[in-house]
């Protein structure tokens, strides 16, 4: 069992910081809402202590702008935005994505086999 968990974890850490750019592709969001949404999805497993390091990183490496709004119910809130770069970087993880998912099947006999 420990072993699938380092490979999931392997794999999430991978790949998360691409799925919160394809979240904040077409529509601004804020951390609580990134962290719920993902938190839905039990194979990413991911956490607070998980997403908001990675929103700061991606903001600081320009990937990701944000900006402070007022919330109808509580405290201002810092919704994300994708950056130029960002949406390159999501482009080209995409277009990667799908060859390395391809030969992975391919190779470990989930896919067509060549």
């Amino acid at each position: 069992m420990a072993e699938g968990a380092q490979l999931a974890s392997g794999l999430r850490r991978g790949t998360l910081e691409f799925c919160v750019l394809a979240m904040v592709e077409r529509e601004d969001r804020y951390g609580t809402e990134i962290v719920r949404r993902l938190a839905e999805e039990q194979t990413l497993a991911a956490t607070e202590g998980t997403i908001y390091p990675l929103l700061s990183r991606l903001r600081r490496g320009g990937l990701l702008d944000s900006k402070w709004a007022e919330s109808p119910s509580g405290p201002p809130r810092r919704y994300y935005s994708l950056t130029p770069s960002g949406r390159d970087a999501l482009e080209n993880f995409r277009t990667e994505w799908v060859s390395f998912r391809q030969t992975v099947d391919r190779l470990v006999g989930t896919g067509e086999m060549a």
